[in-house]
């Protein structure tokens, strides 16, 4: 005999609260809370954005843009 545990609770889509399936319609995300979450689903990429800058920098056009910058910082200077 296998019992089928079924929880009230389900996790919100957007944001992850776990809101109670009968409360759906009711549900609004915190923005705070909705923000932390897509963070959250973002760490890996977040985690190699600073590689990923470097990686770029060091390219060619990387360095052009860089050189260019300079010019642009000198001329307003």
């Amino acid at each position: 005999m296998s019992t089928v545990f079924s929880s009230r609770y389900m996790p919100c889509s957007e944001c992850g609260a776990s809101v109670e399936r009968s409360g759906e319609a009711a549900h609004q995300c915190d923005p705070e809370r909705l923000a932390e979450y897509k963070a959250f689903a973002m760490r890996d990429e977040i985690a190699q954005l600073e590689s990923r800058i470097a990686d770029f920098l060091a390219s060619p056009v990387g360095r052009f843009e860089t050189w260019e910058a300079a010019q642009r910082v000198r001329r307003t200077a």
